[in-house]
């Protein structure tokens, strides 16, 4: 009798540090519950070995910086019945992004000698900017716990359930006190989405949007309110230009606050 053939999975990189590519690796006993239903075919962090797609499920990590990976992500999508972006690299740029302020030809003739050999776009930009996306998994790095609900879901055909709220939320589940209302602590967690289980505010920082705007944030309201904390417009424009610095709301919200 024939078996039932396992969903093939890749995982890609484009511009990024591999990080969220290593959550996969650390959710070890989690991913064993799901490996014996999947198929990992196309994945070079973890293994040389490399079976043809096309492919049911990928995870891409990492932005698109070069010509190349403009149109490499093309080649990717075709191959992908269903594609997933993990990370801030791939949902909203990276902290690569913050040449998308400035001038990049300014930037390579002080770094490089020969900076005609860089071969490099004006804008670091997200994977969906480039072709359609299935579902955007954010972070830096992402969450290993949502990666796998991601995949379970995947596997069993239904919607994935990632928290759309606040990180103040998190605080709240955990019994933390606000950093901002108790301790006047610029935080970003009123505007940024749930998924780091509150790590920041737990050590008495605040949140500096590493899982990128929440559903409908209200940046502006946020602003005021750091300034009535004495934080200064520059500073508040350098808080929202973190990993997520490209994300609409962040970035109209650092521009708004820009001289």
């Amino acid at each position: 009798m024939v078996g039932k053939r396992k969903p093939k999975l890749a995982v890609w990189k484009f511009a990024s540090c591999d990080g969220c590519q290593l959550c996969l690796l650390d959710c070890e006993d989690e991913l064993l519950a799901v490996a014996g239903e999947i198929e990992i075919a196309n994945f070079p962090e973890a293994s040389h070995r490399v079976v043809k797609g096309p492919y049911d499920i990928s995870f891409v990590e990492g932005s698109i910086t070069t010509p190349h990976d403009a149109e490499r992500i093309h080649k990717v999508r075709r191959a992908s019945k269903f594609l997933v972006t993990i990370g801030a690299c791939a949902t909203a740029g990276g902290i690569q992004a913050l040449r998308n302020f400035a001038d990049v030809s300014e930037y390579t003739s002080i770094v490089y000698p020969s900076p005609e050999y860089i071969k490099t776009l004006n804008k670091s930009t997200p994977i969906a900017d480039h072709v359609p996306v299935d579902f955007e998994l954010r972070g830096c790095p992402i969450n290993k716990y949502q990666l796998v609900e991601v995949l379970s879901a995947f596997l069993n055909g239904r919607k994935p359930n990632i928290p759309a709220y606040s990180v103040c939320m998190e605080c709240k589940m955990r019994g933390i006190v606000c950093v901002m209302v108790a301790r006047g602590i610029p935080c970003l967690g009123p505007v940024t989405q749930a998924g780091c289980g509150a790590l920041c505010p737990s050590y008495d920082r605040g949140c500096y949007g590493c899982f990128g705007p929440k559903e409908t944030p209200n940046t502006s309201a946020l602003g005021e309110a750091w300034k009535r904390l004495n934080v200064e417009d520059r500073d508040i424009v350098r808080a929202f230009r973190g990993v997520n610095a490209y994300a609409e709301p962040f970035r109209k919200a650092s521009e708004a606050y820009e001289k």
